[in-house]
């Protein structure tokens, strides 16, 4: 097992799912691992992939914290700030936060997507939306 980081990026359009398949598979190898991240969907990805990576390293004693930093890089030749997530393993305890507790306490179910909206969540519509479709 090395101490060494690994990096990840992902997108707007990153699978959830997958993204914590492959946190979960580099923190079981290394103590660290980052997610780097532009723009508000793609931090949306990271943290729910977080919150599924948990379920997954639950079950081998491990539990995971999060420092979010900001980073300067440079894209297509432009500069962008982008959001690192800086993710390390540490043994799981009594006192952890156990994720599927705090998942069942909402009302979460992991296995519904909404298009358009949260994973796991009804979209609701606002009174605007609603005026639309009666044809106001």
């Amino acid at each position: 097992m090395g101490g060494h980081s690994t990096n990840l990026k992902v997108s707007s359009r990153s699978a959830p799912h997958s993204v914590a398949g492959a946190l979960a598979g580099v923190l079981r190898d290394h103590t660290t691992c980052e997610i780097q991240v532009i723009g508000a969907g793609a931090l949306n990805q990271a943290v729910k992939a977080m919150a599924i990576a948990r379920t997954y390293l639950d079950k081998d004693g491990w539990d995971l914290t999060c420092v979010p930093v900001f980073a300067e890089v440079e894209i297509d030749g432009r500069p962008r700030t982008a959001i690192r997530l800086v993710i390390e393993r540490r043994p799981l305890t009594s006192s952890s936060i156990a994720p599927q507790a705090v998942v069942d306490d909402v009302g979460f179910d992991p296995e519904r997507e909404v298009p358009g909206g949260i994973f796991g969540a009804e979209r609701r519509t606002s009174p605007t939306e609603r005026d639309k479709g009666a044809g106001r």
